[in-house]
């Protein structure tokens, strides 16, 4: 299940299968994409917040559709594109674990602000996958090519601190304050005009 909220210029998407570790199928991807699409219509949207239920962002594909082919489908890369393409402020707020698939959504939001329980790893060499296109990438220019080997090859969890040591996340935050902190980054964005916002975010491209 997605949850899709908009208040005062900023819209909320919630990833809300708690009981399934936020596990992703097909049809929640669809609806992901969906959701951004929906608010990319919106002439007044300055900023996305994406975050979970529960305590796990994402555990990646749902197992019993990733065997079946979820794993090895285009979704993945049109969902981590929507939210790349995004013309606002994009903040991933991690509630928790961030894994496998899951994580190209993750790496395409502008910032990551994550719990101090949060680990963060992409079990691709292990299951045999291999990540859509755009995940090495965009991961390798946030952290450096080595450390991108070590989470995509060497299949390492890393740590909330560790993440945040290597820039893979922003800021690490308390469960409770997680969202308001998301929320407090979106003030300025939230005050611009229309395009003011999109019109940055493409100098920093």
């Amino acid at each position: 299940m997605i949850l899709n909220e908009f208040s005062y210029g900023t819209g909320r998407i919630t990833i809300a299968r708690p009981e399934k570790a936020n596990s992703l199928t097909a049809e929640m991807l669809s609806a992901l994409i969906a959701a951004f699409e929906q608010l990319a219509q919106r002439e007044d949207l300055r900023a996305v917040i994406l975050t979970g239920q529960g305590k796990v962002f994402s555990a990646g594909a749902d197992l019993d559709e990733a065997r079946a082919g979820l794993a090895m489908s285009d979704l993945w890369e049109r969902l981590s594109a929507r939210v790349a393409s995004m013309p606002c402020l994009t903040i991933a707020a991690l509630n928790g674990t961030l894994a496998g698939g899951a994580m190209g959504m993750a790496l395409a939001c502008d910032m990551r602000l994550c719990v101090p329980e949060t680990r963060i790893f992409y079990p691709v060499m292990r299951l045999g996958f291999r990540p859509p296109a755009s995940d090495p990438g965009r991961l390798s220019t946030l952290i450096g090519p080595s450390r991108a080997k070590m989470i995509l090859m060497a299949g390492q969890k890393i740590s909330a601190q560790e993440a945040l040591s290597w820039g893979l996340v922003d800021r690490i935050h308390p469960a409770e304050s997680l969202l308001t902190e998301a929320e407090a980054l979106t003030a300025d964005a939230c005050k611009a005009v229309t395009g003011h916002v999109a019109a940055i975010k493409a100098m920093l491209a």
